[in-house]
């Protein structure tokens, strides 16, 4: 498993398709503060409150100067249908290879009702994206609550 980042580190960059297949890249949010959330899957219980939870909070996170960007290894079609069914407005993307959850170390072992098992490890990243496309980590969370979390998050930053 991939050592896992804290606030200072660099933030991987990376290139994954959007519902709508659109290749989007940490790199295109040049300038800007970007809450990358990692979850297991769309449309399970848990995923759906936490994008829910960020499409509400969305306008005051913006107008607070962050972009927010959910990613799960699910495929693009799936990605579409959750926002759909959900009406969401976060950008979502899929990592089906999970290269981007290995970089982030968002994949490993975690315990699920008491059991070790491999999987995503729910986890939230502020990253400031300097002007050259470069992200720094300004704070990594794992193991977050689903429900609450956001909440929780606009707490801490203030917004």
């Amino acid at each position: 498993m991939t050592e896992r980042l804290t606030a200072g580190s660099p933030a991987p960059d990376f290139a994954l398709p959007d519902a709508d297949e659109k290749i989007v890249r940490l790199s295109d949010f040049a300038g800007q503060k970007v809450i990358v959330y990692f979850y297991p899957a769309a449309m399970t219980p848990g995923c759906t409150v936490q994008a829910v939870d960020f499409t509400a909070a969305l306008d005051e996170l913006s107008d607070a100067g962050y972009q927010v960007i959910g990613i799960s290894p699910d495929t693009p079609a799936k990605l579409a249908r959750f926002r759909d069914k959900e009406d969401l407005h976060v950008t979502l993307l899929g990592d089906p290879e999970r290269t981007v959850l290995d970089a982030y170390a968002a994949y490993g072992t975690k315990k699920l009702y008491g059991k070790e098992i491999q999987g995503v490890i729910r986890s939230t990243f502020i990253v400031d994206v300097d002007a050259e496309g470069k992200g720094t980590i300004e704070v990594a969370q794992y193991n977050v609550r689903a429900t609450g979390h956001v909440a929780k998050l606009r707490r801490e930053l203030g917004v």
